[in-house]
């Protein structure tokens, strides 16, 4: 599972095999370690009907509603896109749950676990 923070954005993307244990265990979690502390990062389903986040203790949990898992999972819907409003200011955090496709550039990165790239396709028709 990969995670990017970008000003009030958050946005993780998650290959086949961890979208298949999401689908099953409604939890996954990585972690970043740092000298003294470590830095967790999860995703877990709940009852909500919107995408929410928390940060506490050193965990960012993106929560996904339960409905939509089983779809997401079985069909091509790339993921899940929503705002959140922050009680504390006058803001939004933005949130964003995708597959993670193949680059469409050559790296030399192992992308064997990725979704096949929808552009890639198209560029054939």
């Amino acid at each position: 599972m990969k995670i990017r923070i970008k000003g009030n954005s958050l946005r993780y993307r998650l290959t086949r095999p961890e979208v298949e244990q999401f689908g099953q265990t409604g939890y996954i979690e990585e972690k970043i370690d740092f000298v003294g502390n470590s830095l967790y990062y999860s995703l877990c389903s709940t009852d909500q009907e919107k995408l929410s986040a928390s940060f506490y203790d050193n965990q960012i949990t993106v929560y996904i509603p339960a409905s939509g898992i089983e779809e997401w999972k079985t069909t091509e819907q790339t993921g899940f896109e929503g705002e959140m409003e922050l009680e504390d200011s006058e803001g939004t955090l933005h949130l964003l749950v995708e597959k993670d496709f193949t680059c469409l550039d050559k790296v030399a990165v192992d992308q064997s676990d990725n979704y096949p790239n929808p552009l890639l396709k198209e560029s054939y028709d």
